[in-house]
């Protein structure tokens, strides 16, 4: 509910600040007197386009805040949450402009965008009008307004689940049967690639092996010449062997004299001579491994040739290519086996798929048959609305299974015809101004009690009407007030005689500056301004008496 409303600086009005009740609001005065600054001013809460001609002549900026009680059920806690906005107790909305046309816009002293801002407002007011194509008159919104008025929570909840799992499903299967086709059109190369290092069967660490192996024959004249040198100074005539078995008999005698006085001596020539006879029979050995053999180095030569070429042509380094060959093995068997797979991924989709189906099946009878309820509520306001030739239905039709979604197969549109044999058509493109006003106030009046929206605003509601008619209208919105705040700004003496509160909207002029000034009336000021809209300008004895008529006059709502 709106309980504050501040404007400052907007066109006509310098400085405005009204506390608004609940129930049945009325916004009166002559033309021109202003109403549609008001509405301007609400407009700039719901996020119209930021003008700077809406600034008041000779001032800097202007800025109109709303305070906003709000029911603890309301949607804008969840848009709050989602964007980190602080909400505690009453909610507050600043919107200023400056002269230049720059704009800030605040929620609870927090600042927001202007897309955010529509968000969070249309969970608080709506306003229907003439040039209003927002709210009702959106076509989008349709559905929504029908599945909240047929409570279909539960059924909505069934058939998103059903939609994300049957889409999560088939997006799995075009990406297997993506990579499938593609792999098939590789299949001859992938075949042929594994084959190939099938036959060359790399071995990790193959590379260095095979280039130490053609250095030492490569070398091999050298390494040999150098072995046999290393041979003779240990094994050799005079060879340090010799030398070292010598010493060591001669220690062996001396300790025989001296009682193995030098046996650490003895031993650690006993073995020096180990470890070089060890190394002489490597040596040996080692000069019998390296040859000369010419065709050991082409062989080794063609191996990594073919080693490096496979490489380079799978984009790898030789060492990685047993990595290689089983990946693409395995490639190679993933294709051959991916029918399988394919057709059982195939038959998860077809069984998610009905299961989709069941779902929203489901919801869609269930709004059929809430739109049946619907149009039948509806038709039965029209007639005390001067719109007794008119037609009401709300259009739920199923959609091409392309456009289905998580709301499941169904577009939903409030159609309407205004006279007998015309056709039907979208209620925001058939309607003139008042009757959309009207429409939008039969629905209102039905859709109360699942309405987002706490607090609603007509605006030409009576245009075209009068007496009864003008009579039901005011009824109809005293009867919708009861469930949320209702403003409505009328020319219509029987509309304003409904009123829970009255404001008057008028234009005074003051040393050649003209300011639109707000006065909220009392009972007696009621029946002056109503007299007012009965008798124009000069008000007589007959018209207030006609003005008592209408405020007394039993307004007991009717029942729904």
């Amino acid at each position: 509910m709106l309980k504050t409303l501040s404007i400052r600086n907007v066109v006509l009005i310098d400085s405005l600040d009204i506390d608004f009740s609940g129930g049945l609001t009325v916004l009166s005065g002559e033309t021109g007197a202003g109403k549609s600054i008001l509405l301007d001013s609400l407009g700039l809460l719901l996020g119209s386009r930021s003008e700077s001609s809406l600034v008041r002549t000779g001032a800097d900026k202007l800025s109109v805040t709303g305070v906003f009680e709000v029911r603890p059920d309301n949607k804008i806690y969840d848009i709050a949450a989602e964007y980190d906005l602080e909400v505690d107790g009453d909610i507050i909305i600043k919107r200023t402009i400056s002269a230049d046309g720059r704009g800030k816009i605040l929620f609870n002293d927090q600042i927001i965008t202007l897309k955010l801002l529509r968000e969070l407002s249309r969970c608080l007011i709506e306003i229907h009008g003439q040039h209003d194509n927002q709210g009702l008159l959106n076509p989008a919104t349709h559905c929504d307004i029908l599945d909240s008025c047929g409570a279909c929570g539960k059924e909505l909840a069934a058939v998103r689940e059903a939609f994300s799992a049957y889409k999560t499903a088939a997006a799995a299967l075009r990406s297997r049967e993506e990579a499938l086709n593609k792999a098939k059109e590789d299949e001859e190369n992938l075949k042929h690639w594994v084959q190939e290092l099938n036959k060359l069967a790399p071995k990790k660490g193959e590379e260095e092996t095979l280039r130490i192996r053609r250095s030492e024959l490569m070398n091999a004249e050298k390494i040999i010449e150098k072995m046999n040198a290393a041979y003779a100074y240990l094994n050799g005539s005079s060879s340090v062997l010799d030398s070292i078995a010598k010493a060591q008999n001669a220690i062996s005698r001396v300790n025989e004299i001296v009682n193995n006085k030098y046996a650490d001596i003895e031993q650690n020539l006993e073995t020096a001579l180990y470890s070089l006879n060890d190394a002489v029979e490597r040596i040996e050995a080692g000069s019998a491994d390296v040859s000369l053999n010419q065709n050991e180095i082409d062989d080794i030569e063609t191996r990594l040739f073919a080693l490096r070429s496979v490489a380079k042509k799978h984009r790898t380094e030789i060492d990685m290519l047993p990595e290689k060959q089983e990946e693409l093995s395995a490639a190679l068997q993933n294709l051959q086996n991916g029918e399988d797979s394919l057709r059982e991924l195939q038959e998860e989709v077809r069984r998610l798929r009905e299961a989709y189906i069941a779902a929203a099946s489901k919801l869609s009878e269930k709004r059929i048959k809430t739109a049946a309820k619907l149009d039948k509520s509806i038709m039965r306001e029209l007639p005390p609305l001067k719109m007794e030739k008119a037609v009401f239905r709300t259009s739920v039709i199923s959609k091409e299974e392309s456009q289905w979604s998580e709301k499941g197969w169904d577009s939903v549109c409030f159609e309407v015809s205004t006279n007998p044999n015309t056709p039907m058509g979208a209620l925001n493109k058939i309607a003139s101004g008042g009757e959309l006003s009207r429409f939008m106030l039969a629905l209102k009046v039905n859709l109360a009690q699942t309405s987002s929206q706490e607090t609603l605003i007509f605006d030409e509601i009576d245009t075209g009407i009068g007496g009864a008619t003008a009579e039901a209208v005011g009824e109809r919105l005293a009867r919708l007030a009861e469930k949320v705040q209702v403003m409505v700004v009328t020319h219509s003496p029987q509309v304003a005689a409904f009123g829970s509160e009255h404001f008057k909207v008028e234009k005074t002029t003051q040393n050649d500056i003209t300011t639109t000034r707000l006065e909220k009336l009392t009972a007696a000021g009621k029946v002056e301004e109503i007299a007012r809209m009965l008798a124009g300008e000069k008000i007589t004895k007959e018209a207030r008496a006609a003005a008592h008529v209408l405020l007394n006059k039993d307004k007991n709502p009717v029942l729904f």
